[in-house]
């Protein structure tokens, strides 16, 4: 059961006029909630009204004057907030009451509805941004309804202030103590129908390789239970994008499996699809080429994505699958609107030292990009300092970096990227050398924006090794996957905990479903889900990805020698990477005793990069192996 619109009656309205369109309810709804139509319906674009944009605090109570519907189940109990308005409170007739309840033990505040009889029943606000809590108003700032102008002028807006504002001056004024107004560059609400999230998986992933010889790039396993692909989509759900395409087209199978078990029936909900899928390259009509690049990526599904924004869609978010980051993009949109620029860059303050590695922009005194320089040295690096205060860091940490390097993470108006890709410059491939620079000359506005997180590139097996590792000592470490507020998510594997026999563990992460034998010692190390590691082993600095099964002893007699799956007794393991079902027999030693920095051993399962051993996955390494 439940409310929705009438569809013989969704043509729109004016603010002034207080046009409604009216709403068909079955006859079970309580009564108030009949006495209720869709106020104000301005379409937009066709998308109608947004959730919650304006709450009235007074004391401990709100009231919703702006919101989609009520979903009903069969024993009249609210489920969701859809598109639910005020003609009652235009009319001066009942409006239903929202309590705010204060929370227990540190507890977030709920939100009850009270229901006629005086029974009160609990408000499922899932995603509805009411910016109300037990003692304040939320992080918007107070303004004075009477005063703002009507503010539907684009499809960021779909509430003006001005219409609830005469909601607004029908309730008893003595009991409004202050007024939020949605500000319609913030989008909290409306992300997961106005951002499409595209996150480049990259090319055959050389500079990882041979981590990518049987993977693509996102799908290289993270931090013992994680993924790549993981930072980004973790990201853009924590920060309420549910639209995420992810373009790939080297070795997309696993990343395809990982993405549809992870996420695509647990993203969207009623009334807002959303899903987390997999594009790879592919041959057409019009096109028979491969990706070329990273814009020719999104130059070939731009018919799709421009279904997106049929649906809604205002930006695009592109991202990289191999960053290490914690980022909300909801500041990153924000502050792309507040600027009507086309692009917005995600910027990183940096030092000298650590600039010459990076594409530097140059910046004016309100944000706007004025120059570029790719990896620039000497006289052209210190031409690109700038003053990063006024992007918002504070000033003792803009005179240690003065520079700010591009992230590769930009946020584009729809109508740009068309542009750009379309008409403007159809043979460009890249967006960071050709896209982006071009359309700074072409007279787009291009914006930064200073991230000042923790941020770093594991595109190469140097990075990804110290990134990995990084995460094992809790006193230096920069990034943990331990966060309530921004959770990274990953698939729910059901595996058993952990088994650790008389085992020295010190400054390691330990994934799900190990079995480590006695006397082993581990120290700074991180250890994948599904390893079996034998007795009286010495694994120090080194990252074992584990496994992607348990295998029986009698599946391993049907492998040469029988060689068991893991590390067998009695190794030492010291600076390497083991890879996915590697067998590693008894008694081996992976040191690289003679500190060797490049060896391309493949053909016998195991290269040296940057003086780093790896394992190749699915590699054999007979009992006895010494590197």
């Amino acid at each position: 059961m439940g409310i929705v619109p009438d569809q013989g009656t969704s043509t729109g309205g004016s603010c002034d006029g207080g046009s409604v369109n009216s709403v068909s309810v079955e006859s079970s709804t309580p009564t108030h909630i009949q006495e209720l139509t869709c106020c104000c319906d301005v379409v937009c674009g066709g998308r109608g009204l947004d959730l919650a944009k304006l709450c009235i605090v007074a004391g401990k109570s709100a009231w919703l004057l702006c919101v989609d519907a009520l979903v009903l189940n069969d024993d009249g109990n609210v489920l969701d907030a859809l598109c639910l308005a005020a003609r009652a409170a235009l009319a001066n007739t009942h409006i239903p009451h929202v309590r705010v309840v204060a929370g227990e033990g540190g507890e977030a505040p709920e939100l009850e509805l009270d229901d006629d009889d005086g029974s009160s029943t609990p408000l499922d606000v899932s995603g509805v941004p009411l910016l109300v809590s037990v003692s304040q108003v939320g992080p918007r700032s107070v303004v004075d309804c009477n005063s703002q102008e009507e503010l539907c002028t684009s499809c960021s807006c779909h509430v003006g202030v001005k219409c609830t504002a005469q909601a607004v001056q029908t309730l008893d004024q003595a009991a409004v103590i202050q007024a939020t107004a949605f500000d319609p560059t913030y989008g909290t609400n409306d992300l997961s129908k106005t951002v499409l999230g595209i996150i480049l998986g990259g090319g055959a992933g050389s500079r990882l390789y041979p981590l990518t010889k049987k993977r693509a790039k996102p799908a290289v396993p993270l931090g013992a239970n994680y993924r790549l692909i993981d930072i980004p989509v973790s990201n853009c759900l924590n920060s309420n994008v549910t639209k995420i395409y992810c373009l790939t087209q080297f070795n997309s199978a696993s990343l395809n499996r990982h993405l549809s078990q992870a996420y695509n029936n647990n993203v969207g909900g009623y009334n807002n699809r959303g899903f987390v899928e997999v594009l790879a390259a592919s041959q057409s009509n019009v096109n028979k080429n491969w990706f070329q690049g990273t814009a020719d990526a999104v130059r070939q599904y731009m018919w799709l994505f421009e279904e997106t924004v049929r649906d809604g869609v205002e930006e695009y978010l592109i991202l990289s699958g191999d960053h290490l980051y914690r980022m909300d993009y909801r500041e990153f949109v924000k502050k792309h609107r507040a600027s009507g620029a086309d692009i917005t860059i995600a910027a990183l303050p940096c030092d000298e030292k650590r600039a010459t590695a990076f594409g530097l922009m140059k910046i004016d005194s309100d944000g706007k990009v004025i120059d570029f320089a790719e990896k620039p040295k000497g006289d052209l690096l210190r031409s690109m300092q700038v003053d990063t205060t006024v992007l918002g860091v504070d000033a003792a940490t803009a005179k240690e970096k003065p520079y700010i390097a591009s992230m590769g993470i930009y946020v584009i108006s729809a109508a740009a990227l068309k542009e750009l890709l379309m008409d403007k410059m159809p043979d460009a491939n890249d967006f960071g050398n050709e896209i982006i620079p071009e359309a700074r000359k072409a007279g787009y506005k291009v914006q930064a924006f200073a991230f000042e997180g923790y941020w770093e590139d594991i595109g190469t097996i140097e990075a990804f090794y110290e990134s990995n590792l990084a995460l094992t000592n809790p006193d230096t470490a920069q990034f943990s996957f331990y966060d309530k507020a921004a959770p990274i998510y990953t698939m729910s594997r059901f595996l058993p905990p952990s088994k650790l026999l008389d085992v020295d563990v010190v400054h390691s992460i330990i994934g799900d479903g190990c079995v480590i034998k006695a006397g082993t010692s581990i120290r700074d190390s991180i250890i994948g889900i599904r390893s079996l590691i034998g007795s009286d082993c010495t694994i120090e600095s080194t990252m074992v990805m584990g496994a992607d099964y348990y295998e029986t002893l009698e599946e391993c007699e049907y492998v040469p020698g029988c060689l068991p799956m893991g590390v067998g007794d009695g190794c030492t393991i010291r600076r390497a990477i083991i890879d996915k079902n590697a067998r590693i027999g008894a008694g081996s030693m992976l040191i690289n005793k003679e500190g060797v920095k490049e060896a391309n051993r493949e053909k016998d399962g195991w290269v040296i990069k940057d003086g780093i051993i790896v394992v190749v996955k699915d590699s054999n390494l007979p009992c006895g192996t010494i590197i």
